[in-house]
């Protein structure tokens, strides 16, 4: 029955195959992580998975355990033809909007891939490259190219976060990884924000000048 119910629940390449139809041989998924929080760069994966060396399990890195997720990245980064990270940094997403961020930190991880693709499935997004592409709603559920990427952006954005909360340790970034959770936010609110917090972002922007207790003269 387990094993019924993984194959029932196994991504098909309907996308995939379609590009392929069409002549194109080096289909790229990619995925962001991390839009929603307040805390650090948005990461973006792209990858162009091999047929010759299919990865079992892939799907939406949400409905993932941190440990399964870890394992599924070694694997992708193995037996991938091509993979890339790249991110926008908190400043960026100050500057243009989470949203365009997102799309800039995925057209640099698309443009860091080698082989190049020659065509990209994009979760719900177009970006700005002349590469034909096609956004799918849900795509990390429903493209197992995308579903890598997001295992891979969401992989490499949770050690980066547990990395910076060894410098802002009074923050539990380890744990919530940088999203409104009710610790982060009594946290903001009794230290102030970081260099590395999102200021547009509504829970840092309301914050006061200085947080209870800071010395100003």
């Amino acid at each position: 029955m387990a094993a019924a119910g993984a194959k029932q629940n196994a991504i098909r390449s309907t996308y995939e195959q379609a590009a392929r139809k069409k002549g194109f041989a080096l289909i790229a998924g990619a995925d962001e992580a991390g839009r929603g929080s307040l805390f650090g760069p948005v990461f973006a994966a792209a990858v162009i998975l091999d047929q010759a060396k299919p990865i079992r399990g892939l799907r939406d890195s949400k409905q993932l355990s941190p440990e399964r997720r870890k394992v599924l990245a070694g694997r992708i980064r193995e037996r991938a033809l091509a993979w890339a990270v790249a991110t926008a940094e908190a400043a960026e997403i100050d500057a243009i909007n989470i949203y365009q961020a997102s799309r800039l930190a995925i057209r640099r991880a698309v443009c860091l891939l080698r082989p190049a693709a020659d065509y990209l499935l994009v979760d719900a997004l177009r970006i700005d490259l002349e590469i034909p592409q096609e956004g799918i709603i849900h795509g990390d559920a429903l493209s197992p190219s995308i579903a890598a990427a997001s295992i891979l952006a969401k992989v490499d954005r949770d050690a980066c976060l547990c990395a910076w909360s060894e410098r802002y340790p009074g923050y539990g970034l380890e744990r919530h990884k940088g999203y409104p959770t009710p610790e982060h936010l009594e946290a903001l609110a009794a230290h102030g924000p970081t260099p590395h917090h999102r200021m547009t972002y509504g829970p840092v922007r309301q914050l006061p000048l200085f947080p209870p207790g800071e010395v100003t003269a």
